[in-house]
Order: structure tokens, then C-alpha cells, then sequence
């Protein structure tokens, strides 16, 4: 989960989720398009969307390189696992409860 403002505004929700893959466990198939930003930390975070329909597809992230993102929203299961960790706590909205698994702390 992360709760850095840009996360919220580009998922138009409460905070964003995604699940981690290295590159090896990948592959990606079809078209994309792009947008890279600077993350509320100052490093790069590329988002790739899905051609036909617009919608959050995965992203790369300068800070942990090697490793593709991929949002939940996009396996369409709902009995994928919840999440375990969480990061910009200090955006986070005060009602959403943090994973029950260690809580990922940035200095934001």
C-alpha cells in the first residue's frame, strides 16, 4: 500500500496498491503507454497504461530497480493476498487501517 499523495491522486482512492515482481517473473505482453514522475521521495517512477482502456497497468521504480509493479486492481481477484507492508504512513487518511505486517516508514 502507499499513501504518498501522487499514489492517491493517480488511483483516485485512498491510497494505491501493488504487488512486487523482479523482472524475471514478468512478462509483459501488448502495447503500453507512459508517464514518468518524480515520486514524493525525488526518484523517478515510470507508469505504464494500458492502450485500450487507460487504466494503471505497472510501473518501475528508480528506487528499487530490477522490480516491476503491478497493481492489484488489475489481477481482478478478489481473493488475492492482503497487503504487508505500507509506506507513507504519514499521508495515510486517518480511517484506513494499516496491514497487520510491519509497516514500511519513509521520512516524509
Amino acid at each position: 500500500m502507499c499513501h504518498c499523495l501522487e499514489c492517491q491522486r493517480r488511483t483516485a482512492a485512498v491510497f494505491g496498491s501493488q504487488a512486487w515482481f523482479t523482472q524475471q517473473q514478468t512478462t509483459i505482453s501488448d502495447n503500453s503507454t507512459h508517464f514518468t514522475r518524480q515520486s514524493d521521495a525525488g526518484r523517478s517512477v515510470s507508469f505504464r497504461f494500458c492502450s485500450k482502456c487507460g487504466s494503471t497497468v505497472y510501473w518501475e521504480a528508480e528506487a528499487f530497480p530490477g522490480h516491476i509493479a503491478v497493481a492489484v486492481g488489475s489481477f481482478a481477484d478478489p481473493a488475492f493476498p492482503a497487503p504487508a507492508y505500507s509506506g507513507w504512513g504519514a499521508k495515510r487518511h486517518h480511517w484506513v487501517e494499516p496491514p497487520r505486517a510491519m509497516a514500511i516508514h519513509h521520512s516524509d
